[in-house]
């Protein structure tokens, strides 16, 4: 018994974070061994298969109940080789050990700073939302491949491998600045530009989007495209061409200059933010274009997903697969 209760020692104050050293684990395991150990001394003559039985039976019903506790299997062949009463050896002095064991392990590791009992779910660190390498899916996916008992939790395994998979994405993309990433010097128009001279723009330039400025370069605006698809009259029958034509052309109740049919406010970055910070505005805000401007608030560049997908390929090296053209 005390070799038994030496081991759960280790576990308890050792490597409080196994599972196995969870309070249930150390009372239920203990306590079940002792008495499927005083049931088979009971029934089994002979101490030698009465021993052997208790281990196993000990060991089958932990797993189950989700309280394996590996000393659990010594606290069963104690009981045999000690022929006492089972029912009385689990109650005392076995059950109350282990709860004393407990009670001690919560006090030291309290006062060593760590987490005793150790909470099994794995939980975001504070701050914005990130997105992972990976999901929690795919941790469970890779476990049931692996067909083996982890001594660490699958929360714990979770978190390790996102802190993990932060730390190294942090390490090659975390230096990287929408300085790195903006195109420059920026293509951008007035509000009293006219439509037509504003599209001659993008289509010489081959661009899908003007940042609107003031006079002080301070960005007040996006005229995009989709600006000039949505103001084109769908419902008329000639062709986009067409309509697109009469738009910028004008045309009476029409609206003449971009001041008209910009979008504004718009969502501006500074240059010195990591670019990472861009992720969850493209993927999630539904931008494409967002204008980048310096510590004066002044227009200096512009970032297209275009561009930051083509910066993070290049950081990551990902390779490009054989036989496929660049994107215009």
């Amino acid at each position: 018994m005390v070799g038994s209760l030496g081991a759960s020692a280790i576990l308890v104050f050792g490597m409080p974070s196994s599972p196995l050293a969870q309070p249930w684990p150390v009372l239920g395991g203990s306590t079940l061994s002792a008495l499927v150990g005083g049931v088979c001394a009971a029934l089994v003559p002979d101490p030698a298969v009465a021993g052997a039985l208790a281990v196993g039976l000990s060991m089958a019903l932990m797993v189950p109940l989700r309280c394996l506790h590996p000393p659990g299997g010594a606290m069963a062949l104690y009981v045999v080789i000690a022929q006492g009463n089972g029912l009385q050896l689990a109650a005392f002095p076995i059950c109350f050990n282990a709860l004393v064991l407990v009670v001690l392990g919560v006090a030291y590791n309290t006062l060593t700073g760590r987490q005793y009992p150790h909470s099994q779910r794995w939980r975001e660190p504070a701050g914005p939302p990130q997105s992972g390498p990976f999901a929690a899916s795919d941790v469970d996916a890779a476990l049931s491949h692996y067909n083996q008992l982890l001594d660490v939790s699958r929360e714990d395994l979770e978190g390790l491998l996102h802190l993990a998979g932060r730390a190294a994405f942090q390490r090659t993309l975390g230096d990287l600045r929408c300085s790195d990433v903006m195109s420059k010097p920026p293509l951008a128009v007035e509000a009293g530009v006219s439509l037509k001279d504003a599209w001659a723009l993008m289509r010489s330039q081959q661009v899908k989007a003007l940042p609107v400025v003031d006079a002080h370069r301070l960005v007040v605006g996006i005229v995009t495209v989709a600006d000039f698809m949505r103001l084109a009259n769908l419902d008329m029958h000639e062709g986009l061409g067409q309509r697109l034509r009469t738009l910028v052309m004008g045309r009476s109740g029409q609206p003449a200059s971009v001041g008209e049919i910009m979008s504004h406010p718009v969502q501006v970055i500074g240059e010195q933010q990591h670019a990472m910070d861009l992720v969850p505005l493209f993927s999630q805000g539904g931008h494409h274009h967002i204008p980048v401007v310096d510590t004066r608030q002044q227009l200096v560049g512009i970032i297209t997903q275009t561009d930051l997908v083509r910066t993070l390929a290049g950081a990551l090296q990902i390779p490009q697969v054989a036989g496929s053209t660049p994107a215009g």
